[in-house]
């Protein structure tokens, strides 16, 4: 597959897969996106790597899903291809390293959050913003519990906080955090320090032990989330009104309309 938004590359002798988001500064993950970043981890499944990272260039990893992509009509499609790429980075043969710098936010974090390992700099910043939209984020609440903890996850998809790298590091669901402009530099090192030195196949089982409670996740509370999105929330009038609000640029008229009882 010929790649338009993302790159593939092998370093360190074909040892490293290295996917990156290269549709700056946004790194909008529009289906189109999807699908290549879908195929680039089948691609690099193919080869006996020790490890595969998932970058972006530009100042910030990404601002999330397209919203265009999240109105009735659409979203249904949306969430299937997300959902399923989900699923293809916790198969991965390797272990899946997310290096993260700038906003990190709705769709781009639920892909970070499907990564067994996450290095990012202590500016960056993890954001559920849906909400604020008038919807819920599926994967991020089927994963969020699983990887920080319910309280913290509650924190980020009910009230939207933002959380930073140094924030994260301290409650410990990320793997390191660096100093900003080091991110590449520390990147590399854990690199050649922690991963190149290991057996492929050894990784791959101990990625295969290490993702059950995340694996479980996706495979059985994330269709149950999916149908509540699908099904319930986006029947109410609000969910609709937050997207269009947002896509014209204006606030959101809320109905209250369909409230859960």
């Amino acid at each position: 597959m010929r790649f338009q938004k993302i790159r593939l590359e092998f370093p360190h002798d074909g040892r490293i897969a290295r996917i990156t988001l290269a549709a700056p500064k946004a790194n909008i993950l529009d289906r189109a996106m999807i699908r290549e970043l879908e195929a680039a981890f089948a691609e690099a499944s193919g080869h006996a790597v020790n490890a595969t990272v998932l970058t972006a260039d530009g100042p910030h990893f990404s601002f999330g899903a397209s919203v265009e992509e999240h109105l009735p009509g659409a979203i249904g499609d949306t969430l299937a291809a997300l959902h399923s790429l989900l699923r293809a980075v916790t198969n991965a043969p390797a272990p899946v390293i997310a290096a993260v710098r700038g906003q990190c936010l709705g769709g781009g974090f639920e892909l970070v959050l499907a990564c067994d390992l996450v290095v990012a700099e202590s500016t960056a910043q993890f954001a559920c913003p849906e909400i604020k939209l008038g919807v819920f984020a599926p994967a991020a609440s089927a994963l969020l519990p699983v990887k920080a903890g319910q309280a913290l996850a509650s924190r980020m998809l009910i009230a939207a906080d933002v959380i930073s790298g140094a924030e994260a590091a301290a409650q410990r669901w990320i793997a390191r955090v660096v100093p900003a402009n080091e991110l590449e530099a520390s990147l590399e090192k854990w690199l050649t320090t922690e991963f190149l030195p290991r057996s492929p196949s050894s990784l791959g089982y101990a990625c295969r032990a290490a993702r059950l409670r995340v694996r479980e996740a996706l495979e059985h509370d994330l269709p149950l989330l999916e149908q509540l999105y699908l099904s319930e929330l986006m029947n109410t009038p609000d969910a609709a009104e937050g997207i269009r609000a947002f896509l014209d640029k204006r606030t959101p008229e809320w109905s209250g309309a369909g409230v859960t009882k």
